[in-house]
């Protein structure tokens, strides 16, 4: 069994895409990148998710990451909203699966607990923890990338304890744990 992996986080969405990626050395971070996909020029969402599939496939097949987390979309009040990132989610989960990458959901609150301490904590206070915590010499004007290192951080964080986010290694386990959602009942 190696004692080096990758593990890409993403933050989708469907106007910024971010994603941060780090290497786990034995039991130690590494920090490797961080970036965003600007959607917010196009107006077509399912050009929007064609992009987000194929940034993912790209990243995938550039960093050979040994496993994806994924910061679950968050239930809010507009419910068109929580349609488009979850199909955003999808399509960063498709592209995971079509490559056969493990991937783990995790929700906003469980991110922010694991890197702060604290489920409530704004998006400047998790950019300001990795940045001490993984050494990073200037956070990113728009903090989605950090959003998307948060969660390849947390899924390090907990590795090893009891998941509670959910964990797909391919389709046929996703449609077994989600029968509900798939076929035609």
């Amino acid at each position: 069994m190696s004692s080096e992996k990758i593990i890409l986080g993403i933050d989708p969405g469907t106007t910024i895409m971010g994603f941060g990626l780090i290497k786990v050395v034995g039991k130690k971070m590494q920090f490797m990148q961080l970036n965003e996909l600007q959607l917010k020029k196009h107006k077509d969402h399912y050009v929007k998710l064609k992009l987000i599939f194929e940034r993912t496939i790209e990243l995938i097949d550039t960093f050979h990451p040994d496993e994806i987390a994924i910061e679950a979309p968050f239930f809010g009040k507009n419910v068109q909203s929580m349609l488009k990132l979850g199909r955003a989610q999808g399509v960063a989960m498709a592209a995971g699966l079509s490559r056969e990458v493990p991937i783990t959901e995790y929700s906003p609150k469980k991110i922010k607990m694991a890197i702060t301490g604290n489920g409530n904590a704004s998006k400047e206070q998790v950019a300001k923890m990795l940045q001490s915590t993984l050494g990073l010499k200037e956070l990113p004007k728009n903090l989605d990338s950090t959003d998307g290192l948060a969660a390849a951080v947390c899924h390090f964080y907990n590795e090893g304890r009891i998941k509670t986010g959910k964990s797909y290694t391919g389709w046929s386990a996703f449609v077994k744990q989600n029968e509900d959602r798939v076929g035609g009942k």
